[in-house]
């Protein structure tokens, strides 16, 4: 695991300079530290005594700051052994980002089955959603989900080109881990909250294909857009879920508690 250096490079503020909240320009400048990998995933922050003569701020001050970051699962702090930038594990995605649920409470991480990747334009839904031009470059990502070996949801993911720049089928077929710690490892996109919608839809053809359903079957379509540091936009998904034994679970709240 990489170690922050000892010697924080933080500057000290000036209050009557500041213009915000001392707590916001601290935190600021503890997001630009980890956006710029300064301190990358997994590395531990200096001390909170460190940090607070760093930038010339009280301890109460300097840990307002750290609790919006924690709340946002930017770091977690871990009981006797300080404050770290938050890394994407299989637990961290199965209670913050995957929100299918057997409806007599049974939850797990899905089997994913990648079906293709492709390069493909962005229309005007994935360019707004993404915030690029229309026209620019995706990638994007096919797959179907299966839970206790039954299929439940198949999934349409796009992905600028630009950010993902290398990624092939091939290396997602090989990767051992979630989509978002594939993100983070190897292309520095960490993701720290996503954006969903849903909404009840009737299942197209090729949605019912791939589930073995018929044609307009009642499903559940879900649509995410997956926020990263600085809020910038990662990748635009459309998941359609059959809900026949299966539910949507927001596990917000525990995802939260999880990472204090």
């Amino acid at each position: 695991m990489p170690a922050a250096p000892h010697a924080p490079p933080f500057a000290p503020i000036a209050p009557e300079s500041a213009g915000m909240p001392l707590y916001r320009v601290v935190k600021a400048s503890l997001l630009r530290s980890i956006e710029s990998g300064q301190h990358p995933p997994g590395s531990a922050l200096p001390s909170e005594t460190e940090l607070a003569l760093a930038f010339g701020v009280s301890i109460g001050t300097l840990r307002k700051a750290v609790d919006e970051l924690a709340a946002e699962h930017i770091v977690a702090r871990r009981q006797g052994r300080g404050t770290f930038v938050a890394t994407h594990t299989a637990d961290r995605f199965l209670l913050q980002f995957f929100p299918i649920e057997r409806i007599d409470g049974r939850r797990e991480a899905p089997d994913i089955e990648w079906l293709s990747l492709a390069r493909a334009r962005a229309d005007s839904l994935i360019a707004k959603a993404l915030q690029l031009h229309e026209g620019d470059a995706l990638l994007q990502i096919e797959s179907r989900l299966r839970l206790q070996g039954e299929v439940v949801a198949c999934e349409q993911i796009a992905l600028s080109a630009a950010v993902f720049k290398g990624l092939t089928e091939k290396r997602l077929r090989e990767w051992h881990g979630t989509l978002y710690r594939l993100y983070q490892v190897e292309f520095g996109a960490t993701v720290v909250r996503t954006v969903d919608r849903a909404r009840a839809v009737g299942c197209d053809r090729h949605a019912a294909r791939l589930l073995g359903l018929a044609t307009s079957t009642p499903v559940m379509q879900l649509r995410r857009v997956a926020i990263g540091l600085g809020e910038h936009p990662l990748e635009y998904r459309v998941s359609t879920i059959n809900t026949a034994q299966h539910e949507l679970v927001n596990q917000l709240a525990r995802a939260r508690s999880a990472n204090e």
